[in-house]
């Protein structure tokens, strides 16, 4: 657990808890463009998948959140599911301190990549992934991944797989 804040504000990161499930949910119905989950895809992701989440809390109110997980087929890789930061913890350089304490925890200790996909127009994922990549020292590479005719049936834009890697693990 760490607790960084602004000059008036602490921001506490932990791993997430089951009770976490029903806050998450609501935490991203509050920030579009955000796809939201069923609340049950968030108790799994805040219980079976905790030890590769984050939250970050303000005054007790959940401001942000990352979501991910280690593909079975991919145990040297992050894949960072959904980033959620509310407006009240935007401006702090929250998601990346996110990022960052997801690949310090021993869960990663083989994780030598990141994943992650992004939409075409989502500056903000861009610069973010591409900041902690540079942060890393890392190469980022991304391609389509799910196209938006063939996986979405034209409801979503297509999604690029970005790849961040090798690094080394910092913390």
């Amino acid at each position: 657990m760490t607790t960084e804040g602004s000059n008036t504000t602490a921001i506490t990161l932990r791993t997430p808890v089951k009770d976490d499930g029903f806050r998450l949910h609501q935490l991203v119905a509050e920030c579009p463009p955000l796809d939201p989950n069923s609340i049950y895809c968030n108790l799994l992701q805040c219980s079976h998948f905790a030890e590769t989440g984050v939250a970050a809390e303000m005054n007790g109110e959940l401001v942000g959140f990352i979501s991910g997980y280690i593909p079975p087929s991919q145990p040297d890789t992050i894949f960072v599911w959904q980033v959620a930061v509310h407006e009240k913890g935007r401006g702090q350089g929250l998601a990346k301190r996110m990022l960052k304490e997801i690949v310090a925890r021993d869960a990663c200790k083989q994780v030598t990549h990141m994943e992650t996909t992004i939409t075409e127009d989502n500056e903000a994922s861009w610069a973010l992934f591409r900041s902690f990549a540079r942060d890393m020292d890392a190469e980022v590479k991304y391609h389509e991944h799910f196209e938006k005719e063939l996986h979405f049936g034209g409801q979503h834009d297509s999604e690029f797989l970005l790849r961040i890697g090798p690094f080394t693990r910092k913390g």
